[in-house]
């Protein structure tokens, strides 16, 4: 247990610059409370004591604000980063060295008792306030952009974006920790890029005709003569 403890602090220390030492990142860091108290949850709902497990399910949300259910599968080395916020649902399975920030969920999208959360697989960053719903899966080494609201599949390292989230580009297997918030796409800025682009290309093929009619010089009045033949 103790070999795990230092891989895990290892493993925030890495992906978190303000990180100074091992001893603090186990003293304030509510991320790593908020997964060690989930394990102590998790077991006591796998062994059927259902009360036991959402009564310190309910301990970890008053004392760290990042509220999972007893029945969500955590894989190894999940960063919390900042915590506040983090809602996931009973049936959301996470892979292994998962990246998530404050304010994001995974969310149901249905009343029914079945798979109904997502499942993140390995080496996943979802930014800060994203929403993540339905049983669907993000894919290995895929990044969610902050405030995104992800409702489909995401293939494996793409970069999503945007309500409802779009995939953006997809990346080669990366090291990289950290989400570029400031690196990624903007949809609406492309969008808008592309309609001026267009738009500029339709007043040119507009002048060229108006060179070639001879009219684009010409008064509307006159205009108006040279096209009717007079």
């Amino acid at each position: 247990m103790l070999k795990g403890l230092a891989d895990y602090v290892a493993s925030i220390m890495r992906r978190d610059p303000a990180a100074r030492s091992k001893l603090e990142v186990i003293l304030c860091y509510p991320g790593l409370h908020a997964v060690f108290l989930h394990r102590i949850a998790h077991a006591l709902h796998g062994r059927k004591l259902v009360l036991s497990a959402r009564l310190v399910s309910e301990l970890n949300r008053s004392l760290t604000g990042i509220e999972i259910h007893p029945g969500t599968r955590i894989g190894k080395r999940l960063f919390i980063d900042h915590g506040m916020g983090v809602v996931i649902g009973e049936t959301a399975e996470i892979g292994d060295d998962v990246t998530m920030y404050q304010g994001v969920t995974l969310g149901g999208t249905s009343m029914e008792k079945r798979k109904r959360h997502p499942t993140i697989e390995s080496n996943v960053v979802i930014g800060a306030g994203a929403k993540v719903l339905g049983d669907i899966t993000v894919g290995e080494g895929a990044r969610i952009g902050a405030g995104s609201v992800v409702v489909n599949d995401v293939p494996e390292n793409a970069v999503v974006v945007g309500i409802p989230a779009r995939p953006m580009r997809v990346h080669g297997p990366t090291m990289l920790i950290d989400l570029e918030h400031g690196d990624l796409p903007d949809p609406i800025a492309q969008v808008t890029r592309s309609l001026l682009e267009r738009i500029e290309q339709l007043e040119k093929k507009i002048e060229l005709l108006d060179s070639r009619l001879g009219t684009s010089q010409k008064p509307p009045e006159q205009q108006i003569r040279i096209r009717l033949g007079r």
